[in-house]
């Protein structure tokens, strides 16, 4: 017998350090189009030490947010905020609608952005805008394929298998929408 577990309800948020919270809050919020909905300034000790920080919040249109800390001491900010990866498969992805993305992408070639900070994948069952914060941090805009519904179910009615067979060495694509 198969127990059903309860999942969480959305993503409250994800949180990472900025060196810049004008530069940051100007990227979400005047080029990606969220609301920064909350400002905390908060000083707690934390790990052996008092920590003095700002928190922004950056909302999306469920409900959940992006977070960014800045740190009072430089040592924080070293010592928690490790500078991004270098690589597109660390990264943070945002569905969006077609209107959104494209809209998304003017404001991006208005203010500058052009490759390599900002690069399109059409990846068949989506297609991806991916752009570089001012923080290192990729972010991808992700637009469903119209028939994201029907790919959605093929994929989770085969997800074990589609692993069990990756896992015994057959890496063959199984993308039939690119």
């Amino acid at each position: 017998m198969t127990t059903v577990q309860k999942r969480p309800a959305r993503l409250h948020h994800t949180a990472y350090v900025t060196h810049d919270l004008e530069a940051t809050r100007k990227f979400y919020e005047e080029l990606i189009g969220l609301p920064l909905v909350a400002t905390w300034s908060e000083s707690d000790m934390l790990f052996g030490a008092e920590r003095v920080y700002c928190h922004l919040f950056f909302e999306l249109a469920d409900g959940s947010a992006l977070a960014f800390f800045k740190f009072a001491n430089p040592e924080d900010a070293q010592l928690f905020g490790p500078k991004m990866p270098a690589s597109p498969f660390h990264h943070i992805a945002l569905n969006v609608d077609k209107e959104t993305q494209e809209g998304i992408e003017q404001r991006l070639a208005a203010a500058g952005y052009q490759e390599p900070a900002v690069y399109v994948l059409e990846h068949g069952y989506c297609r991806s805008v991916y752009v570089t914060d001012p923080n290192g941090m990729i972010l991808e805009l992700t637009l469903d394929h119209p028939d994201a519904e029907k790919i959605g179910k093929i994929r989770r009615e085969n997800a074990h298998a589609d692993l069990k067979r990756w896992m015994g060495g057959d890496h063959t694509s199984n993308n039939m929408f690119r």
